[in-house]
Protein backbone atom coordinates (compact mmCIF):
# COMPACT_ATOMS: atom_id res chain seq x y z
CA UNK A 1 0.00 0.00 0.00
CA UNK A 2 1.64 3.28 -0.95
CA UNK A 3 1.90 6.09 1.54
CA UNK A 4 -0.40 9.28 1.28
CA UNK A 5 1.64 12.25 1.50
CA UNK A 6 0.96 15.09 3.94
CA UNK A 7 -1.21 17.06 1.77
CA UNK A 8 -3.43 14.19 0.69
CA UNK A 9 -4.60 13.32 4.28
CA UNK A 10 -7.64 14.10 6.07
CA UNK A 11 -6.35 14.25 9.45
CA UNK A 12 -2.53 14.05 10.98
CA UNK A 13 -1.88 12.49 14.50
CA UNK A 14 -1.06 14.54 16.65
CA UNK A 15 0.02 13.22 20.38
CA UNK A 16 -2.70 10.64 21.26
CA UNK A 17 -5.55 12.19 18.57
CA UNK A 18 -5.92 13.66 15.25
CA UNK A 19 -6.38 17.05 13.99
CA UNK A 20 -7.77 17.88 10.61
CA UNK A 21 -5.17 18.41 7.79
CA UNK A 22 -7.39 19.38 4.85
CA UNK A 23 -11.22 20.57 4.16
CA UNK A 24 -12.56 17.16 3.81
CA UNK A 25 -11.09 16.62 7.67
CA UNK A 26 -13.30 19.88 8.85
CA UNK A 27 -16.04 18.66 6.84
CA UNK A 28 -16.07 16.15 8.91
CA UNK A 29 -15.04 17.64 12.08
CA UNK A 30 -17.11 19.93 12.37
CA UNK A 31 -20.12 17.88 12.25
CA UNK A 32 -18.68 15.72 15.06
CA UNK A 33 -18.57 19.28 17.18
CA UNK A 34 -21.74 20.16 16.55
CA UNK A 35 -22.58 16.89 17.73
CA UNK A 36 -20.92 17.31 21.01
CA UNK A 37 -22.22 20.30 21.45
CA UNK A 38 -26.17 19.12 20.62
CA UNK A 39 -25.62 16.05 22.98
CA UNK A 40 -24.18 18.56 25.78
CA UNK A 41 -27.09 21.22 25.70
CA UNK A 42 -29.74 18.40 25.05
CA UNK A 43 -28.31 16.81 27.86
CA UNK A 44 -28.75 19.53 30.10
CA UNK A 45 -31.85 21.19 29.43
CA UNK A 46 -34.00 18.34 28.53
CA UNK A 47 -32.97 16.27 31.30
CA UNK A 48 -34.74 16.01 35.06
CA UNK A 49 -31.71 15.16 36.76
CA UNK A 50 -27.99 15.81 36.97
CA UNK A 51 -27.73 12.11 36.93
CA UNK A 52 -29.94 11.36 33.76
CA UNK A 53 -28.22 14.10 31.63
CA UNK A 54 -24.67 12.51 32.62
CA UNK A 55 -26.23 8.89 31.41
CA UNK A 56 -27.30 10.55 28.28
CA UNK A 57 -23.88 12.79 27.65
CA UNK A 58 -20.91 10.19 28.47
CA UNK A 59 -22.04 7.19 26.09
CA UNK A 60 -23.42 9.57 23.31
CA UNK A 61 -19.49 11.33 23.25
CA UNK A 62 -17.59 8.17 24.26
CA UNK A 63 -19.47 6.95 20.65
CA UNK A 64 -18.93 9.72 19.13
CA UNK A 65 -15.07 9.71 19.95
CA UNK A 66 -14.80 6.19 18.97
CA UNK A 67 -16.41 6.75 15.79
CA UNK A 68 -14.08 9.99 15.07
CA UNK A 69 -10.66 8.29 15.84
CA UNK A 70 -11.88 5.43 13.70
CA UNK A 71 -12.15 7.56 10.88
CA UNK A 72 -9.50 9.98 11.13
CA UNK A 73 -7.10 6.40 11.58
CA UNK A 74 -8.47 5.42 8.18
CA UNK A 75 -8.10 8.87 6.39
CA UNK A 76 -4.72 9.97 8.10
Amino acid sequence: MAKKSKKDRWFIPARSSYLPNNWLGWLTYLPFTAYLLFTLYFGWHDTDTHQQAILFIVPNWVAAAAIMTWIAKRTS
